[in-house]
């Protein structure tokens, strides 16, 4: 029996038990049909509905597509600005979601049955504060279109990523799901701190405009692929595993998670290196 650390994915303990079996799962499916030899009884098992491949991406389309709409209406409804400009309502509406969203993200990812409600409440939130720090960043990087080439980047990240999982059979061991969940929890907790000392007019320029700010987003970025590695071996697990359909929930908030996690830092990275 493989445990996992990832708090999200250890909410489902059968997300990490092989060979899992439900009512009616792996069974003989003739049984409790009088008409077959061997079988003395009225049918007692049924079988549930499972987790696949289809019922995550249309969960996943659903989320996601929350993520993006949310995002383009505070991009539309949020004031245009320029560098330099007050950027007092943009930070609002950045901070206001992405306090929310992660908020919403400690309970998903430490309730031990997953809630949809919560998991779009999330996308939603989360789309607040992406639409907010999008906006912000293009203010920082003028004319050219960063916001365009992050989201495309993401999806590139995402299915680059998958190809390599699959084309190479990726494993994913304990060892490595160690240290990518302890490097996601580190970069939030510099966050935190980081967010504490700038109300002491103090940081440590982790998350600035310098040049280490941009090698903390490039550490970043390469965190949120192997985020999506540990992401796709859960999502695996999970459909050979027979879990319930419910669970497609759980596995889309974590790679909503990733993907957000490879965006804001691709954006930044972005955003740096196309500073006027």
């Amino acid at each position: 029996m493989m445990q996992s650390n990832n708090p999200v994915f250890r909410r489902s303990e059968e997300f990490s038990r092989a060979g899992a079996t439900y009512q009616g799962y792996g069974q003989n499916p003739y049984q409790g049909d009088p008409g077959m030899p061997g079988v003395d009884g009225p049918i007692t098992h049924t079988t549930p509905d499972r987790m696949t491949i289809d019922t995550v991406v249309q969960k996943g389309a659903i989320t996601l597509g929350l993520v993006l709409v949310t995002a383009f209406a505070t991009w539309i409804l949020t004031p245009n600005v320029e560098a330099g400009a007050d950027l007092g309502t943009l930070y609002l509406a950045s901070m206001g979601g992405a306090g929310l969203a992660f908020v919403l993200s400690l309970v998903n990812s430490f309730k031990r049955e997953i809630s949809p409600a919560l998991v779009l409440a999330f996308a939603a939130a989360e789309g607040v504060a992406l639409g907010g720090i999008s906006k912000i960043f293009q203010a920082f990087a003028g004319d050219s279109p960063i916001v365009i080439h992050a989201v495309l980047g993401t999806f590139a990240a995402f299915a680059g990523t998958l190809a390599v999982y699959k084309f190479f059979n990726i494993q994913v061991g304990d060892k490595f799901r160690t240290m990518v969940t302890a490097g996601m929890f580190g970069m939030v907790g510099l966050g935190l701190m980081e967010m504490v000392l700038s109300m002491f007019n103090a940081d440590l320029g982790l998350f600035g405009m310098g040049g280490l700010g941009l090698l903390f987003a490039v550490a970043g970025l390469v965190l949120g692929v192997f985020m999506l590695v540990m992401d796709f071996d859960f999502i695996e697990r999970g459909v050979a595993n027979g879990l319930p359909e419910k669970e497609s929930w759980r596995a889309v908030f974590a790679l909503t998670v990733s993907l957000v996690w490879i965006y804001t830092n691709l954006l930044r990275i972005l955003a740096i290196m196309n500073q006027d």
